[in-house]
């Protein structure tokens, strides 16, 4: 059974003859005749009785016609669906993001995407703010499109590109002490109270072989999971911490400052995307607005320290 011969089928019901059937659908009238019949056989009824130079449909032709109305409405669905894909590609976007981008840099990369584009334009977007191991996770079960997550997390089961590498800062409350420096150096970090990351993250391993080449122990008071809880700590005036800039600068709003440190504890984001799976062009478009977001937001944070 071919869906061309459904098709003859239901236009001669809509039309009440094989001449017209083929009018409606362009072919040649003997080619409308010999598919009926090619259907009457597979079907093994007939479909139509022949009166008066009319095709009269049984009881059986119209018991099939709410499955054939049903079946198009499908198609036309497919149809539509396709000029929507052809026009605007997927209209989904779900992103998995540990706090450190999550929480400031991808909304405000959003809002950067929203401008100018008319509601219909948007697509139906999903932001989940997950730990590391959860949107590696997730994205490796397919539940979602793109994710972003530290380097300390396996990237087994996905397809994974460092998306961002950013020199780790040294962030303070404005008024203290090492504020004055323009850089702060390793030494300096154990001569007070240091809130730090939790012992596995990946940039806190990197900052202290810098430091113990250096023979330099943090005096640690508070280990936190996130960047934005070392902030919070600082801003409690408990310590100082080292952490991302974008962060960092966003804390800078809130009373904190942050200064460059003398050793390079990289602070690396990966990108990550479900095995075998292709990107969408909304993907690909949310991404190419995020990498100018955060090459626009690096630029504000390197002025920012060159002003200290």
């Amino acid at each position: 059974m071919r869906v061309n011969e459904i098709e003859m089928f239901r236009a001669i019901l809509q039309s009440g003859s094989s001449r017209k059937a083929a009018n409606l659908l362009g072919i040649s009238q003997p080619a409308v005749s010999k598919s009926i019949k090619r259907l009457e056989a597979e079907a093994g009824f007939p479909l139509f009785l022949r009166l008066r130079g009319r095709l009269q449909p049984t009881p059986e032709a119209l018991a099939l016609l709410p499955d054939i109305d049903r079946m198009f409405v499908g198609l036309s669905a497919i149809a539509h669906r396709m000029r929507t894909l052809r026009e605007f590609g997927v209209r989904t976007l779900q992103i998995a993001c540990n706090p450190a981008f999550g929480a400031g840099l991808i909304p405000r990369a959003l809002a950067r995407m929203r401008e100018g584009r008319q509601p219909m334009e948007w697509p139906s977007v999903s932001l989940q703010i997950l730990s590391s191991c959860q949107v590696r996770e997730r994205v490796a079960a397919g539940e979602f499109d793109i994710g972003f997550f530290a380097d300390e997390i396996t990237t087994e089961g996905i397809e994974t590109t460092v998306f961002a590498e950013q020199p780790g800062v040294v962030v303070m409350p404005e008024a203290h002490p090492l504020a004055r420096h323009k850089v702060i150096q390793p030494h300096q970090l154990a001569e007070v109270p240091f809130i730090a990351l939790n012992p596995e993250d990946s940039s806190r391993l990197r900052l202290e072989r810098f430091l113990e080449e250096h023979n330099v122990r943090l005096n640690i008071l508070v280990h936190a999971p996130y960047a934005f809880s070392v902030c919070e700590l600082v801003l409690a005036g408990l310590g100082i911490g080292v952490v991302n800039p974008i962060t960092a600068f966003e804390y800078s709003k809130r009373g904190l400052t942050f200064r460059r440190l003398s050793v390079e504890a990289m602070v690396v984001c990966i990108q990550a995307i479900p095995a075998g799976r292709l990107l969408s062009n909304t993907a690909r478009d949310f991404l190419s607005v995020l990498r100018t977001q955060v090459t626009h937001e690096e630029s504000q944070i390197a002025t920012y320290l060159d002003r200290q």
